[in-house]
């Protein structure tokens, strides 16, 4: 008995002493360390994914899957995580649309005025000095009424008394509809004069481009990523 206790202990011992059953004993050790901070990990995930959290799910899968690829709690959570993504890039985008539009209350005789402005997304080059935005801008006037207009930065609209503009929506076949420059200097501004049917037109929509007829000669587009816009800030409209 005592020389089989004393066998055992020296394979135990010789074991240690083994560097591929050290190297082997790490590595074991290792897995398993990574299998509990993974299943931690995936908690964090399974927590942001039920609360419906897409953008934080999608960076705590990324960091799960980063640093624990070969986990069961990575495996698990692989499928979730790409429809976390997707989604929490859907919301991203739509952030960034809404944050393209400004809305503006500002009182005036007889009531408040009340405007919804995006500008073009790449500047323009309307004179010949240097790309510049454009900007759309529906408004709501208690004396004016309702109106809908792009004003420029430089150049001008070769659009004095009445001209017609090519207005595109997404992919949809362009329309031509009636505009017109007021004759004055406050701005270099261009009224669409169907304006009802321009709000009407970007519901729903994505894009926005309008082609316009400059005073340097021919015509420029200027294009408005018009998908983030709140139509309640212009309750009158709808």
């Amino acid at each position: 008995m005592v020389a089989v206790v004393l066998s055992a202990a020296l394979l135990a011992l010789a074991a240690c002493q083994d560097p591929a059953a050290q190297a082997e004993a790490r590595v074991a050790s290792q897995v398993q360390a990574n299998e509990v901070a993974a299943e931690q990990a995936a908690a964090d995930f399974d927590t942001a994914y039920a609360a419906e959290n897409w953008v934080l799910a999608g960076a705590q899968g990324d960091v799960l899957l980063a640093r624990y690829p070969d986990t069961a709690a990575a495996e698990r959570i692989r499928p979730l995580h790409e429809e976390a993504r997707a989604k929490g890039n859907q919301v991203r985008e739509e952030a960034r649309l809404e944050a393209l539009w400004a809305y503006n209350t500002e009182p005036v005789k007889g009531g408040n005025q009340l405007s919804a402005a995006i500008f073009s997304r790449e500047g323009v080059d309307s004179d010949g000095s240097g790309a510049k935005p454009v900007r759309l801008i529906f408004r709501d006037h208690p004396d004016w009424g309702r109106s809908s207009y792009l004003v420029m930065q430089a150049g001008d609209f070769d659009c004095y008394g009445a001209c017609r503009v090519t207005v595109t929506v997404d992919d949809a076949a362009p329309k031509k509809m009636a505009a017109n420059r007021p004759d004055t200097d406050e701005a270099i501004a261009m009224f669409i004069d169907d304006e009802k049917a321009l709000w009407k037109m970007i519901d729903a929509a994505g894009r926005l481009s309008v082609e316009y007829p400059v005073k340097a000669g021919g015509t420029r587009t200027a294009v408005f990523e018009v998908g983030g816009l709140d139509r309640g800030k212009l309750p009158a409209w709808n």
